[in-house]
């Protein structure tokens, strides 16, 4: 089997499996680390496009590789970035649970439901 086969394979499951636990989790953090698993396969599957014109006897696509280095830095700030804003609302709401219900729970009552103190 041909390694820009293999690299393809395991980026449809890394891109599959990404799904899945954007699907399935409820907390938040689980959805992040999900979309990054996401980015990582969609990174790959970029880099496999740029391979295989190297393979066919062509000069590698710098394309698809400025693409991945860009990409690279975006998921690596909106990452810091989502991290940063559950931060604030494990804070100030005492859960990072996004729902009504499971926010009741761990809620620190010093927020109404305007966000005012």
């Amino acid at each position: 089997m041909p390694d820009t086969t293999q690299f393809g394979i395991a980026s449809a499951v890394l891109i599959g499996l990404g799904i899945y636990g954007l699907i399935v989790s409820p907390q938040p953090l689980r959805k992040l680390l999900a979309l990054n698993v996401i980015g990582t396969g969609a990174f790959l599957l970029f880099g496999i496009v740029a391979r295989r014109g190297a393979a066919a006897g062509f000069g590698a696509d710098p394309v698809p590789q400025a693409l991945v280095i860009t990409g690279i830095v975006v998921a690596f700030a909106a990452t810091a970035l989502a991290a940063a804003v559950l931060l604030r609302l494990a804070r100030v709401a005492g859960t990072t649970a996004l729902d009504r219900e499971a926010g009741a729970e761990g809620s620190t009552g010093d927020v109404d439901e305007t966000g005012a103190r």
